[in-house]
């Protein structure tokens, strides 16, 4: 190796090193994205037939997957501080924690969650104690606050402008072929990719509907005092939850249960309407947290992925690698299979087997 190929190779490294770095700095937001881009890249693909150019179908794809959430989350703060406040009004919540919290004697030194309610709060002075404390940490809450807003660009960048070039990724990446080799991998890897992280987003989908339809037929079905509260919130967020591992759905209904059975216990002469809580709970244990993951997790697994390997990624994702873990362990998982089942036979020596019948001839033996 001469002088000006060993400089090459050196400076080749650093760079590596360098951006695997960065990567490395930012591995939550990039695993986000390329979860986002397999994700929506079918139904990005499904828009070609209304004739849009490529950067309207990409932001059309963010846009059906962004706002959605966007509104499920700030109808969930809404409602959380809303009930938060009929709480506070309800039960003895606040004269219990006075002695813990200065200025506030009763629910009525609470201001209400609103714009008006808030700012009336602000000129009484009544804020002063929370505006303090936001003051003196106003460091920490920046820096969290940007660097949120930063993974969040850096998710939807990602995923944007995989949407738009990603098949110019992908015929770079063919460029390193070495005998179908590469080519056969990196094409089976992609599409598997696509079949679960797409899987993914479709049985939350899935989910969510069956959640909707169980938690309001049931209220549908019982009475007043028995009712679940919110259920179709409840059943957005059941699909959401679905993702979560071992515990799952669980995180959702089983609050929501709660919720609607502690205004019976704590009334006292209502304990026979826990009846229908128990049906409750037996029927969104069979209609929304077994049936669908039965019938639903063998079709969405993808082709080359175990269902059992899938579940376990799951589980050990988040705990090894952290909140990320829980979208980054799945495409570990499918590339690793991925490698095993058509690269690495190949690498070994093995052949791959005659997709052909034995008595069936081919046209290059004529």
């Amino acid at each position: 190796m001469n002088a000006r190929r060993f400089v090459i190779a050196v400076f080749g490294i650093l760079l590596v090193a360098v951006v695997t770095y960065i990567a490395y700095r930012f591995i939550a937001a990039i695993t986000l994205g390329i979860f986002l881009y397999y994700s929506t890249r079918r139904f990005h693909k499904s828009l070609t037939r209304l004739r849009l150019p490529t950067r309207i179908r990409a932001v059309v794809t963010l846009s059906m997957v962004a706002v959605p959430l966007i509104a499920l989350f700030t109808y969930t703060a809404v409602v959380i501080a809303f009930e938060v406040q009929t709480i506070i009004e309800r039960y003895p919540v606040i004269e219990a924690a006075s002695g813990y919290i200065d200025g506030v004697e009763s629910a009525d030194d609470v201001p209400d969650p609103t714009p008006d309610g808030l700012f009336m709060a602000y000129q009484a002075g009544d804020l002063d104690p929370v505006i303090s404390i936001a003051t003196s940490q106003a460091d920490v809450i920046t820096s969290l606050f940007t660097a949120f807003l930063l993974n969040v660009l850096i998710m939807i960048v990602i995923a944007y402008y995989l949407l738009i070039d990603g098949s110019r990724a992908h015929q770079w990446l063919l460029r390193f072929d070495d005998g179908t080799i590469v080519r056969e991998y990196f094409e089976a890897a992609d599409e598997e990719l696509e079949a679960v992280l797409f899987g993914n987003l479709l049985n939350v989908i899935i989910i969510s509907l069956v959640a909707v339809v169980v938690y309001m037929g049931y209220n549908a079905l019982v009475p007043t005092a028995a009712e679940v509260p919110f259920p179709a919130l409840a059943g957005a967020l059941t699909g959401i939850a679905s993702l979560i591992p071992v515990i799952g759905m669980k995180i959702v209904y089983v609050p929501l249960a709660a919720a609607a059975a502690a205004p019976l216990i704590m009334n006292g002469g209502d304990l026979d309407m826990l009846v229908y809580i128990g049906g409750f709970l037996l029927a969104v244990i069979i209609l929304v947290d077994t049936i669908p993951d039965l019938f639903l997790r063998p079709y969405l697994s993808g082709k080359r992925t175990h269902v059992g390997l899938l579940m376990l990624a799951y589980i050990f994702g988040p705990i090894i690698f952290g909140f990320y873990g829980l979208f980054l362990a799945p495409i570990i998982l499918v590339l690793g299979l991925t490698f095993a089942d058509t690269a690495l036979p190949r690498l070994l020596g093995v052949e791959p087997e005659d997709p052909l019948p034995p008595d069936q001839r081919t046209l290059d033996e004529f």
